[in-house]
């Protein structure tokens, strides 16, 4: 059970780093709120190694990361390969065999304007990303890690038919499935359906729980993809619209990392968000292993 900090830099304002505490206090409250691991990145100006020794400092373990993309952008593909070597590098130093790996968010602006439809999907782009895709999860695979498509709203591969289209044309040796529960079920996706139809093919998860009014109230109202975030679509699992139990029963035999993920928390503080969801998410992972 591992938690993404992403919720101490991210606010219904926007993205504001300088609200964050410094890393050793983000670790100090991830453990203490009852993780096991955290979404692993190596901080800016610090090595693979020193991050490594850093988290085991903690009692913490890195679980896998994110990589993001234009992978239909065939100028910058060269560059793209490259920095996914290098990160897909990085988890192999720090003991990991999987990455979450999406499309950039905002590579089309209308999919912010009006996201969770799959707005303007053309079989020529989702071709493009495709090629692009496979190109980049070979390298990634070359360093002993298997990237794990995490469907995103927001991005070019939002939808359950945008998220099979890649699946059916990249082989799973070279990418598995890591589903988020929140994007998927915002975009439309019977989860526990898309979930039994790929088991043998999950390799991380991204636990998230939605609001279905929030995203039904910001669809009419047309809002976009950043304000109906602001308006709180995300909360703590347990505690929104998805049947996460039926989600973790589903998955009663995978034996990866569960990542919490809340964006933004919906709570008065990160620390209390992050122990409500441990403790909505310990007792039954703990159910599991008794069983």
């Amino acid at each position: 059970m591992a938690y993404n900090p992403l919720s101490f830099f991210l606010t219904a304002q926007g993205w504001q780093p300088e609200r964050a505490p410094p890393l050793r206090d983000i670790l100090e409250i991830v453990k203490r709120a009852g993780y096991d691991g955290i979404h692993a990145e190596v901080p800016p100006g610090s090595t693979a190694v020193a991050y490594a020794k850093l988290l085991d400092e903690h009692n913490l373990a890195a679980a896998p990361g994110y990589f993001q993309a234009n992978f239909a952008d065939a100028d910058k593909l060269p560059e793209t390969v490259e920095a996914a070597r290098r990160a897909a590098s990085d988890h192999a130093v720090l003991g990991l065999d999987r990455i979450f790996i999406a499309e950039q968010l905002a590579a089309d602006p209308q999919r912010l304007a009006k996201p969770a439809i799959g707005f303007g999907s053309s079989e020529t782009t989702l071709s493009r990303i495709a090629d692009g895709l496979n190109k980049v999860a070979t390298a990634i695979a070359a360093e002993g890690v298997i990237p794990c498509l995490h469907p995103h709203v927001g991005t070019q591969i939002e939808t359950v038919a945008e998220t099979e289209f890649m699946l059916d044309r990249i082989g799973s040796d070279i990418l598995l499935v890591g589903p988020d529960t929140g994007h998927l079920s915002w975009a439309g996706a019977d989860v526990d359906a898309f979930l039994k139809c790929h088991l043998d093919r999950i390799g991380a998860v991204d636990l998230k729980d939605y609001r279905r009014d929030v995203a039904a109230k910001g669809g009419d109202e047309g809002k976009t993809y950043h304000q109906i975030c602001a308006d709180h679509i995300w909360t703590e699992p347990g505690r929104g619209s998805i049947d996460l139990d039926a989600v973790l029963n589903t998955l009663k035999d995978f034996d990866g990392w569960f990542v919490v993920e809340v964006d933004i928390a919906d709570q008065p503080t990160v620390e209390l968000s992050a122990r409500l969801a441990a403790q909505w998410l310990r007792p039954r992972l703990e159910a599991r292993r008794a069983a």
